[in-house]
């Protein structure tokens, strides 16, 4: 096979290209710092609201196998708790562990399955894409008001109780610009309606507009980042994002007896780099914005090596 149709290499490679466009942009000034977080709000309010509805108004309940699905987030949220507990109990490392687990599956991980595995392996994928944002996001905005709420106790403000703080932060990851999409487009899915043609399209032109600018922008803040003072803490999260995970994702789905296709899905859906809504995140709380910065473009490129790594281990076993 020509390596440049790998695809590993045909999937990373317009990532890589847009993320540089954006640090080229970012460089030479093209886009201000002020716009920076406009364009971040685009994203986060319009763009990725229209591509997660739009994707789950066609998925009916009957259609879901949940078995590999239930095995990746016991692994995926096993590893985020002890990433927290490791580091201690604090936005920077909410997000930092959100980014250690948190998967670029719609970006990278739908084009890379379907050109390896076929239709087949892109069903398994869409399944567990369709609540993988609704339960890393909705868990990973809970514990990050948690930890508003913990460090502002600890400065000597005010700070609702731990419940109050609890409710109120579960009520707002679900009035969210990610889990609302994603309920509501499977709630119309059961309707067995149909989104029309005049909806629809805006919709999809939206969804495709998100990895685009998601990715320029992540480049943008990456041409304004030092990424010196901040490699060591972006290895240990690239680590943990294409190591550990896929590792406890394959061991989790073995000991469940899952094997053949769906396991294999799975791994490689959990080596993929981490996802730009992390990066999101931690510019919505202004925290840790420079080392995930760093951790996406470094988990990006080790992904070069550890993704082929983990379809080589993957093909061999199966």
């Amino acid at each position: 096979m020509n390596i440049a149709t790998h695809p590993v290499v045909a999937s990373l490679t317009p990532v890589f290209i847009l993320i540089a466009l954006g640090y080229l942009a970012g460089r030479l000034q093209w886009i201000r710092d002020a716009a920076v977080k406009d364009l971040s709000n685009l994203v986060f309010l319009l763009l990725i609201p229209a591509l997660l509805f739009r994707t789950m108004s066609a998925v009916r309940f009957e259609q879901l196998d949940l078995r590999p699905v239930v095995a990746y987030f016991i692994a995926a949220l096993t590893l985020l708790a002890v990433s927290i507990v490791w580091r201690g109990f604090n936005r920077g490392s909410v997000v930092m562990a959100l980014a250690g687990t948190f998967s670029n599956m719609v970006m990278i991980g739908i084009t890379l399955v379907e050109l390896a595995y076929g239709k087949a392996g892109q069903v398994t994928l869409l399944t567990l894409v369709s609540v993988h944002a609704l339960i890393l996001l909705t868990v990973g905005s809970i514990v990050l008001e948690l930890a508003v709420a913990r460090e502002a106790r600890a400065g000597g403000q005010r700070a609702p109780h731990v419940l109050e703080t609890a409710w109120s932060a579960f009520k707002g990851a679900l009035i969210h610009p990610i889990p609302l999409p994603i309920l509501s487009g499977l709630l119309f899915a059961q309707t067995g309606l149909t989104l029309p043609t005049v909806i629809d399209r805006p919709l999809q032109l939206l969804g495709s507009a998100f990895g685009p600018i998601a990715l320029v922008l992540v480049g943008v803040t990456l041409a304004r980042t030092p990424m010196a003072g901040h490699l060591r803490q972006a290895l240990w999260i690239s680590a943990s994002k294409n190591l550990a995970l896929p590792l406890l994702v394959g061991l989790c789905a073995w000991a469940m007896g899952i094997t053949g296709l769906p396991l294999t899905v799975m791994v490689v859906a959990a080596a993929l780099p981490v996802g730009a809504n992390v990066f999101l995140f931690a510019q919505r709380y202004e925290v840790a914005q420079e080392v995930t910065t760093a951790s996406m473009g470094l988990s990006t490129v080790l992904a070069l090596f550890t993704l082929s790594l983990a379809m080589t281990v993957m093909a061999v076993l199966n």
